[in-house]
């Protein structure tokens, strides 16, 4: 027991240092503007005004409503289509087959630069350059990175329960259903939440794709936070600082609830090796 003092001790250092960042935010909204950047961390008086203030100056709910949609249809379409392809290079056995995935996985060395104009045009030609389907629709095609991942949760399944499967007359769909997609849960947990992020903090996409100020997601419209309250002698930097604290509470509340899966996740993962 003694022996794990320092440990404790060193992990609760490191959590602290950590937590430091979210807890000046949170402090720094409830302050006002003068005491903004007092480094205090425990505002008094707390002044809460500044998030009914910024309520009313922008479209914040609009925005949060934004994000929550393009981020759970990110997230979907990006877990379905990765596991359909991580379920056939993992089972599935054809000429070219390790040839091919290894084409996959080099896409992840291409620059999302290299892509953007191209893919901005392709949208344009489609009539929907000004709105928000290119932010999710994009991830119908799978991810390189998630098809890997997923790869190695379903290669670690046991192989005799999807013999048992065929023998019964199950085919491959229904054994992807049925049987690949519950054992492989926390991993597709682990991609849904990651890609909920990526989306939930995805700037360059809305920056090329977004006009209209209520199609906004809320990186988008903390640029125009930033850009209104946050330039000149006068800034309002507490009001962006609550609409900041806004933006990252959720995905703070999204991690606390997912954490399990993300160490069972783990767990398997070490096991298999």
């Amino acid at each position: 027991m003694i022996r794990r003092v320092p440990v404790v001790a060193a992990l609760l250092a490191i959590g602290l240092l950590f937590a430091y960042p979210f807890w000046w935010l949170v402090s720094a909204s409830l302050k006002d503007r003068s005491r903004v950047f007092d480094n205090a961390l425990l505002p008094s008086p707390a002044d809460f005004a500044n998030y009914a203030e910024v309520w009313r100056a922008v479209p914040l709910l609009a925005w949060v409503g934004n994000s929550v949609a393009v981020g759970i249809a990110a997230a979907v379409a990006a877990t379905v289509s990765s596991a359909v392809v991580a379920f056939g290079f993992a089972r599935f056995r054809f000429r070219g087959r390790d040839a091919l995935f290894g084409l996959v996985l080099a896409t992840m060395m291409l620059p999302g630069a290299v892509t953007m104009v191209p893919v901005y045009l392709e949208w344009h030609a489609v009539g929907l350059a000004t709105t928000q389907v290119p932010l999710w629709a994009g991830n119908l095609f799978g991810s390189a990175f998630y098809v890997f991942l997923l790869r190695q949760f379903f290669l670690g399944l046991p192989a005799e329960v999807f013999d048992a499967a065929r023998v019964d007359g199950a085919g491959p769909w229904r054994q992807f259903r049925s049987i690949a997609l519950p054992l492989a849960r926390p991993g597709l947990v682990v991609v849904l939440v990651f890609e909920l992020k990526a989306a939930w903090t995805d700037l360059i996409r809305p920056l090329i794709y977004l006009r209209e100020p209520e199609l906004y997601t809320l990186p988008r419209g903390l640029k125009a936070v930033l850009d209104r309250f946050g330039q000149g002698g006068e800034a309002q930097w507490e009001l962006v600082m609550a609409a900041s604290v806004v933006a990252t509470v959720p995905m703070v509340l999204l991690f606390l609830v997912a954490q399990r899966y993300f160490v069972r996740g783990v767990v398997t993962q070490r096991v298999e090796e």
